[in-house]
């Protein structure tokens, strides 16, 4: 270990990330502070007086050696510091189901009449034997009053490349949200040491932006786009092309809202510029507005359905933390996919495009399809809406043809047509007890629409007819405004007994019950109780309510409904055995072409382009 305040040849590979005001202000997702510290979020910098502790193991700012060992070849690292005071300082590496070790307790001084208060500490002992991989992080406790301001993991390996990255955001007619995220991107590249190697491109679907933007100018590294509604597929294959036409190396797909770190840039450009192999993409996280401390997805696999990965991992929780951060260490399954809220891959390596689902399943299409070495990173994430509390019959509708068609394309998800069908089945049989039966309609023509085959994707690319015939039929299942002091029913909290569950099960949760209208309880449910199937059995009318309680529906029992909606299964389904090696045989087909840059081009009625030459940044 040894002390360096040279800097010129060293490079800042992950800064420190502070709680932020509209993204998060979990303050215990990026510092934990015990004792008499304190923490000043608009000057970014910890306060210390004697005994106070700052400790950055924390999710938002710990160090992933295994990973950037792995994929990047990393053989140096320091960890440089900023500020003033005397200090204990200490670095704990820990590593998968092991014990966690502490490889370096030292007394250091900041001192800032000496190099503005910058010490270096040489870490690079920790990359190699006798330490093995795992997460490494710092605390400081303070020896006599004084203050961080900066801490950041460094090298001096030289980068393997210098991505020309743009950014496609894809909106429609949320002029508020994007012009807010137009804004915070060009406030940030006007201090960021990598502002010319990044460009924001919005696409704007609903050609409405401009009319918003009150005869501002946007800067130069913004670029709006006006283009064709064949919604998230149409909107993020558009920024794709755009990437490509301007000669950039590598694109990050994100929604418009950019409910994001803007840091969150610098060190996914640092990543693929580090990345031994150029096949390298980097994948956000994503947790809701509801839950800023809860993982809901840290990357997903398809098999059947879709499966977040490390849903509802506490991050304030330190080892749940590092236990889920260690496990996302290890190289992805074949079967991963990336939600496009945040996924940066590099342009040369897109065989396929999306599949023109309009939205729901366009990313794990691409993802599956593409041969993208992916992974994630600590700190990447997107604050996103939650989706228990936009689920609808449309939504259910556009998932089930999604998880169908991936099966019917991609030659290594080809699972037979009994267990394609099974999956039809698991929509019908999770919204059936909690009657849902005008998404069991949505699911039914979903269903149709796969037997159909491709073609019809193709001459729907808008979406425009079938978002009209469900909007038409979702009813009962549409939120309404609650008034104020409408009397509703019990809350049920727990699970009904299991002996009363199995019950409910067999009897389709009262469907083969005369009289079970009356029999069954009326329930309310709150937003987060949605998805659970444990609730619901036994009860014959659910209110449900929504996050913010200002809100709700209500489902009731109906034998008619359940009836008609099983009927209409069987007969799609049989439809669908019949026809699925055809279907099978016709879909492959389809989807060279319809993921293809010719088809994309036209259906955007964008000409051939010769991609700019750009220089590599310097």
């Amino acid at each position: 270990m040894s002390h360096d305040t040279q800097s010129a040849s060293y490079t800042t590979l992950q800064s420190l990330m502070w709680p932020e005001p509209g993204i998060s202000t979990e303050r215990d997702l990026y510092v934990r502070i015990n004792g008499a510290s304190a923490i000043s979020v608009s000057k970014r910098e910890v306060q210390f007086v004697p005994s106070g502790i700052a400790d950055f193991g924390t999710w938002f700012n710990l160090f992933n050696t295994e990973k950037w060992k792995r994929e990047c070849g990393l053989t140096d690292l320091s960890l440089a510091l900023t500020g003033e005071g005397t200090f204990e300082l200490s670095i704990m590496l820990a590593a998968r189901e092991r014990s966690w070790e502490n490889v370096l307790t030292e007394i250091i001084t900041l001192d800032p009449s000496v190099d503005d208060g910058l010490l270096r500490i040489n870490l690079q002992h920790i990359l190699s034997e006798p330490h093995v991989g795992g997460v490494a992080f710092s605390s400081l406790k303070a020896m006599c009053p004084g203050k961080l301001t900066d801490a950041r993991w460094e090298t001096r390996d030289s980068p393997k490349r210098a991505p020309k990255l743009n950014l496609a955001v894809t909106t429609f007619k949320r002029e508020e949200a994007v012009i807010r995220t137009i804004k915070r991107f060009a406030t940030f590249m006007e201090t960021s040491p990598l502002a010319a190697n990044m460009h924001l491109t919005v696409t704007d679907n609903g050609r409405t932006v401009a009319d918003h933007l009150d005869g501002s100018d946007l800067p130069d590294c913004v670029s709006l786009v006006p283009n064709e509604n064949l919604g998230g597929a149409g909107g993020f294959t558009r920024g794709l092309l755009e990437t490509r036409d301007r000669g950039d190396t590598h694109c990050l797909f994100m929604d418009d809202d950019a409910a994001i770190h803007m840091e969150n840039l610098e060190r996914t450009w640092l990543f693929l510029a580090y990345a031994t192999d150029p096949r390298t993409a980097v994948a956000g996280a994503m947790m809701t507005e509801t839950h800023r401390w809860a993982i809901w997805e840290n990357g997903a696999q398809f098999n059947g359905r879709c499966l977040p990965l490390h849903m509802g991992t506490d991050l304030r929780k330190t080892f749940e933390m590092v236990d889920m951060e260690l496990e996302a260490s290890l190289p992805v399954k074949w079967n991963f996919y990336a939600g496009w809220w945040f996924f940066a891959f590099p342009v040369d390596t897109v065989d396929h495009y999306a599949f023109p689902f309009f939205v729901r399943g366009d990313d794990v299409s691409f993802s599956l399809a593409n041969d993208f070495n992916t992974v994630t990173l600590n700190g990447v994430v997107s604050i996103q809406e939650s989706f228990t509390e936009k689920e609808s019959p449309l939504t259910w509708y556009l998932d089930l043809r999604s998880h169908m068609v991936h099966h019917l394309t991609l030659p290594k998800m080809e699972i037979g047509k009994w267990r394609v069908l099974k999956t039809a089945a698991w929509f019908l049989l999770r919204n059936l007890p909690r009657m849902h039966y005008e998404t069991i309609e949505a699911i039914n023509l979903a269903l149709e629409d796969v037997t159909r085959g491709p073609e019809f994707f193709d001459t729907n690319a808008d979406l425009a007819k079938r978002r009209a015939d469900i909007k038409a039929l979702t009813v009962n299942e549409a939120w309404k405004p609650l008034a104020s002091g409408m009397p509703l029913p019990p809350h049920r909290e727990t699970y009904t007994p299991f002996w009363h569950r199995t019950m409910m099960k067999f009897t389709l949760n009262g469907l083969l019950v005369p009289g079970f209208t009356e029999l069954g309880s009326k329930i309310l449910l709150h937003a987060s109780q949605r998805g659970h199937m444990g609730v619901f059995w036994g009860a014959s009318e659910i209110t449900n309510l929504n996050t913010d309680r200002d809100k709700f529906y209500t489902v009731k029992h109906s034998k008619i409904k359940g009836w008609k909606g099983i009927a209409r299964f069987i007969k799609a389904s049989i439809a669908f055995l019949s026809e699925y090696d055809s279907l099978k045989s016709r879909y492959r087909k389809a989807y060279n072409e319809y993921t293809g840059e010719t088809y994309w081009r036209k259906k955007l009625n964008m000409s051939q382009k010769i991609p700019m030459q750009r220089e590599a940044a310097e």
